[in-house]
């Protein structure tokens, strides 16, 4: 199995249970708060996975920093903390596992903009499965 694939599954796994535990901590806490909290641990692995598992230095690596792709990067924190901020002010009302494949639906979004601005291949399988997802999102949040 290749890396990639690999990392995704992890991804996925690790994905599916940070949805629960939200969900869990926010019966206590206001989604702001909750996030709050999440964020904070995410930057402290963040940083500690940094320091310990690269080979790079911090000051270099900022000192050689090209600004238009770390525009890019600052841009995708900030839809991140978007989407985060909606995320779990939706959890926080609704079911976790509708929401988690309603936003899962993201994923047609990728694939649109990775083919207009990537230039990345659109399948048919690609198309298919998409189609899947959004139907999918839809049979979900029909009334």
């Amino acid at each position: 199995m290749k890396d990639w694939i690999t990392f995704a599954l992890i991804s996925m796994f690790f994905a599916g249970i940070t949805a629960v535990l939200a969900k869990f901590g926010l019966k206590e806490f206001s989604p702001e708060f909750g996030l709050l909290i999440r964020v904070f641990v995410v930057a402290l692995l963040v940083i500690g996975h940094y320091i310990l598992f690269t080979q790079s230095d911090f000051i270099s690596d900022c000192k050689e920093m090209n600004w238009k792709p770390s525009l890019f990067l600052i841009s995708s924190g900030a839809t991140t903390a978007l989407a985060w901020i909606y995320y779990y002010k939706a959890i926080k009302l609704g079911d976790v596992g509708v929401i988690s494949t309603i936003g899962k639906a993201s994923i047609v979004v990728t694939l649109i903009l990775s083919y207009l601005f990537l230039k990345e291949e659109m399948t048919l399988k690609l198309l298919l499965g998409a189609g899947l997802i959004m139907a999918g999102t839809l049979v979900l949040i029909w009334e």
